[in-house]
């Protein structure tokens, strides 16, 4: 019979000892329940090493085919240092590209490459681990973090542009950096990455011009409540920026307050930007903000994407910024002109409406049913005016678009 288990040792010393002075090799190995091919084994290896070579040999083989080569390893290992915030995934995508192949589709023939192959996934991530590259994550309990109040999510480029304030850091030269990022919501393109020298309405026009004078304008502009995206204290939230965007036909998706989660996936942009640049105490070097945001766009692979970059689906906007307009069209309604301090005349008296609305027009249109006045800024509802008390009603919580009247 086969060796037994606990005695195996003993068993093999006893053979081998035998097998050197046993005249019928054979009979000596049936009696031990084995092969005379194990048998010569173990005699050999008995004379050869002694007691030590009668112990039991790792079955491991020490290689195969298919084992990475100290060249491939070294070059994992750069690339992960160059991006040590990617993963397995994304460093792979990467180091397919230096052999001029497209991994973000796995059918695809390996055209044009060299005679190595790729090495897949999981070897990228046990090169990692073993280079101590690698931290694992902790996983948190998804939970239900609600909707916008729309709804509304970029289902293609430029549906959605969402915009925000990374948050503050010091520089080394003691200065504040307080970037303000644009970004695609479908596309995940990063459009905007400055750092600004204030929030001011005027500094942070003027880089919207910007954008929409090489992008187009997006249909919605989704932001939290902070100046100077919306006032807490204002008519419906409005601000002097939030209503040029609805002047320009840009309608006004909003964050609830104090919930991030909201507009998550740029805050999880922001989370990149805080572990590659605000650790680094990167100041306000408009260069390596603009190089950031190349790699972001054009280098980095994006799982949501398909491990495609951000440029690989982004197209601008149809819709052509023609700058400020002079005037809005209310189809027929009647007009009042909102003066500096956020008043319009009406029933011989002053009406007062917001601020942000200084030096736009609104238009009025009484209501059918109801003694009321309907007061609409571009396809907004802002509210009524009660011609009894000659008083002002805002509209209820939430943004009101008009129900008719399509308005140029």
């Amino acid at each position: 019979m086969p060796w037994a288990e606990t005695k195996k040792m003993d068993q093999r010393v006893e053979f081998a000892i035998k097998s050197l002075t046993c005249s019928n090799f054979q009979e000596l190995c049936r009696s031990y329940g084995i092969s005379r091919k194990t048998g010569y084994k173990w005699r050999n290896r008995f004379i050869e090493q002694g007691m030590a070579g009668v112990e039991e040999k790792s079955r491991c083989p020490h290689g195969h085919s298919d084992e990475l080569t100290e060249s491939v390893v070294c070059d994992i290992v750069r690339l992960k240092q160059a991006h040590p915030n990617w993963g397995p995934r994304k460093i792979r995508i990467i180091y397919g590209r230096k052999f001029g192949i497209n991994l973000t589709n796995e059918g695809l023939a390996l055209q044009g490459a060299s005679a190595d192959r790729i090495p897949s996934e999981s070897s990228f991530k046990r090169v990692l681990e073993r280079s101590g590259l690698t931290v694992k994550r902790v996983r948190k309990r998804s939970s239900d973090g609600g909707r916008l109040s729309s709804g509304r999510k970029g289902q293609r480029p430029n549906e959605v542009w969402t915009v925000d304030f990374k948050g503050w850091w010091i520089g080394p030269d003691s200065t504040r950096v307080d970037p303000l990022t644009v970004r695609d919501e479908c596309s995940r393109m990063l459009l905007e990455l400055r750092a600004v020298e204030n929030a001011k309405t005027c500094t942070i026009k003027v880089i919207f011009e910007r954008l929409f004078e090489a992008h187009g304008i997006p249909d919605a502009m989704r932001s939290d409540n902070g100046p100077p995206f919306a006032s807490s204290n204002g008519l419906l939230g409005l601000s002097q920026l939030s209503v040029w965007w609805l002047a320009l036909g840009i309608d006004l998706e909003r964050s609830r307050p104090a919930c991030p989660q909201d507009n998550g996936a740029h805050e999880r942009m922001h989370l990149d930007v805080r572990r590659e640049l605000q650790a680094g105490r990167i100041g306000r070097d408009q260069q390596a903000f603009d190089l950031w945001r190349h790699e972001f766009n054009h280098i980095r692979p994006h799982e949501s994407l398909g491990m495609k970059c951000p440029a690989d689906v982004w197209v601008a906007s149809a819709r052509p910024y023609s700058g400020t307009p002079d005037g809005l069209d209310y189809d027929g309604m009647e007009t009042r002109k909102v003066s500096k301090t956020g008043y319009i005349k009406h029933f011989g008296g002053l009406i007062f409406l917001s601020s942000a609305l200084a030096g736009w027009d609104v238009g009025l249109n009484p209501c059918r049913d109801s003694p009321l006045t309907e007061v609409r800024f571009v396809n907004l509802l802002l509210g009524h005016i009660d011609p009894a008390t000659a008083s002002f009603r805002p509209a209820s919580a939430g943004l009101k678009l008009a129900e008719s009247s399509e308005i140029v």
